[in-house]
């Protein structure tokens, strides 16, 4: 049977080692053995690096620790199981830990925080969303506090350790009962899980550490956005906490209803009124298309309903791709209020085809009357 390797001996601390240097030597020996980054044998490199993860994952927890220390190995297994550490278990971000971010366990102290992520709203013009443009925009967010440079404690102090948890940012609870001593793991009331506590805090933030703030910024609208897209501004939302990361910035377009266009994808699509006598006979007329007029060449005989495309004068790609198209649906309008002599040109036009224009004749005065009646 192989046998299993001391905690303590693998992150190279004492017994009675605080979490704090549990932490600080956990770090430092995944910084030395990470297979990404060590540069001797890779197997052996990944097999020190899983020790230490489970070690970790032990020490840096209270309950575990507790059983550790009274009943060793034997003790995790008969409580957790045989995979009670195991490699991929890990309570912290990869990246974070090689790039300047926190560390913290499964139930440890919290460690550096992400800021929230922000959404601002742009309107916009169609005629705008077609070409791009910048806008400026105005909006409070977390900034971290230039007093005490984001640490909450009065400029000279520091945060110090909390006396309750000793750091850990957690507190024991053990209570007799007719099953047995149950230890019950809570989060420390004193520093709400900090594992540290502001004795002096810091004027201007009150000891948060960061402070809201108005921010001006331009922002790009590329051409041929289209409602309800997302905008990502990376870095540009909330400060994070104890040093973490920003969040992100989401600006979401809003574009306004047009009189003219309709927007299906990157289509455009619009209604053309022509006369009667264009339709029939054909030829050219002037369009406004998004960009400006287009000339549109209708055929002798064109139908009310009929649809025209002008190749790519629709919206933009936003991602780069074919420009839409612009779709022009004709209709044909009756004229109206004729004079006489374009009556009788309608006329003749009408014999000439074959057909028989009836003149509507005059209700009688019996007919008036029923209508009337029938009204009532």
């Amino acid at each position: 049977m192989r046998r299993q390797k001391d905690y303590y001996d693998i992150l190279g601390v004492p017994r009675n080692a605080s979490q704090e240097e549990v932490k600080k030597a956990f770090r430092k020996l995944t910084h030395k053995y990470h297979p990404d980054v060590f540069e001797g044998d890779k197997a052996e490199a990944e097999a020190q690096f899983k020790e230490i993860n489970e070690a970790y994952q032990v020490l840096s927890d209270a309950e575990k620790r507790e059983i550790y220390d009274r009943y060793g190995h034997q003790g995790l297994e008969q409580n957790f199981g045989p995979n009670f550490g195991g490699f991929g278990n890990f309570g912290f971000d990869i990246f974070d830990l090689f790039f300047g971010g926190g560390v913290t366990s499964g139930q440890g102290r919290p460690g550096a925080e992400r800021g929230n992520d922000l959404r601002q709203d742009v309107e916009m013009t169609l005629e705008q969303a077609a070409t791009g443009f910048d806008h400026q925009i105005r909006f409070a967010r977390m900034e971290s506090c230039d007093q005490c440079s984001g640490s909450g404690a009065q400029p000279g102090t520091h945060p110090e350790t909390c006396g309750m948890c000793h750091g850990s940012g957690q507190v024991r609870q053990q209570q007799q009962t007719i099953f047995g001593t149950q230890i019950r793991i809570t989060t420390c009331p004193r520093c709400h899980g900090e594992g540290s506590v502001i004795g002096s805090p810091c004027a201007k933030c009150g000891g948060q550490g960061r402070v809201r703030k108005m921010v001006e910024k331009t922002v790009s609208i590329p051409p041929g956005v289209d409602n309800g897209m997302r905008i990502r501004l990376s870095g540009e939302g909330d400060a994070g906490v104890h040093g973490g990361p920003r969040g992100d910035l989401y600006i979401i377009t809003h574009v306004k209803p047009h009189e003219v266009f309709e927007r299906r994808g990157n289509d455009l699509w619009r209604e053309l009124i022509v006369s009667f006598p264009l339709a029939a006979l054909g030829g050219a007329v002037d369009v406004e298309t998004i960009d400006g007029t287009e000339e549109l060449q209708l055929q002798p005989g064109t139908q009310s309903g009929a649809v025209f495309c002008l190749r790519e004068k629709g919206m933009p790609d936003p991602s780069g791709g074919r420009r839409g198209d612009m779709n022009v649906v004709v209709r044909v309008e009756t004229p109206r209020n004729l004079t006489p002599e374009q009556k009788e040109l309608l006329k003749k036009f009408a014999e000439s085809t074959g057909e028989k224009i009836r003149e509507a004749r005059g209700k009688s005065f019996f007919e008036r009357v029923r209508d009337a009646f029938s009204e009532i």
